[in-house]
């Protein structure tokens, strides 16, 4: 129990990936894999992610290009792009998909920063439980106060680095969304 860092850290660590990877899935004006990868697409009578059906490459800031391993799948590919409600435009150009990331309005950029923020909000909450769980662990244990007092130093220490480097990703994120 005397090493908290080591035990804890890596599930602050987890609580910064996940929401990293919520980040990444908020569009911007730019065209990222990201945005897609993780669509859901009925293939072989089951749902897959599109990253496990084809490669998917930026060529330019407006467009992706997909590239599906199998191409039985490219209409269900559209399908699933046109259903997952981005507001992108898929167009199939065999062997290829092409995905159009349209600009965005000023009303949407400002939209997605709201959402930016929030999902690091969610961020924040899980920082605090995972906190919360150290604290309750170091409060039942048999050390004494000062070992106590400097593991709760120490747990505090990593809770305000995993909540400034949240603030970082929605500070960049915000920069990211408001250049036109």
């Amino acid at each position: 129990m005397d090493d908290l860092t080591s035990q804890y850290a890596p599930k602050f660590q987890k609580v910064i990936d996940v929401v990293k990877q919520d980040l990444a899935t908020i569009r911007t004006g730019k065209a990222s894999p990201q945005l897609i990868e993780n669509l859901m697409v009925d293939a072989y009578g089951a749902k897959m992610r599109l990253i496990e059906l084809s490669t998917i490459a930026a060529t330019d800031p407006t467009t992706l290009l997909v590239t599906p391993f199998d191409q039985g799948n490219i209409e269900a590919i559209v399908k699933a792009v046109g259903e997952a409600n981005l507001g992108l435009t898929a167009t199939p150009e065999e062997p290829k998909i092409r995905v159009v990331v349209p600009a965005l309005s000023e009303e949407r950029r400002q939209e997605y920063v709201k959402l930016a923020k929030t999902k690091v909000e969610g961020g924040k909450v899980m920082v605090r439980q995972v906190r919360h769980e150290a604290m309750e662990d170091i409060g039942r244990s048999s050390l004494d106060e000062d070992t106590q007092k400097r593991m709760e130093k120490e747990l505090q220490n990593l809770t305000d680095k995993s909540v400034a480097e949240l603030e970082l990703m929605v500070a960049e994120k915000e920069k990211e969304l408001l250049t036109v």
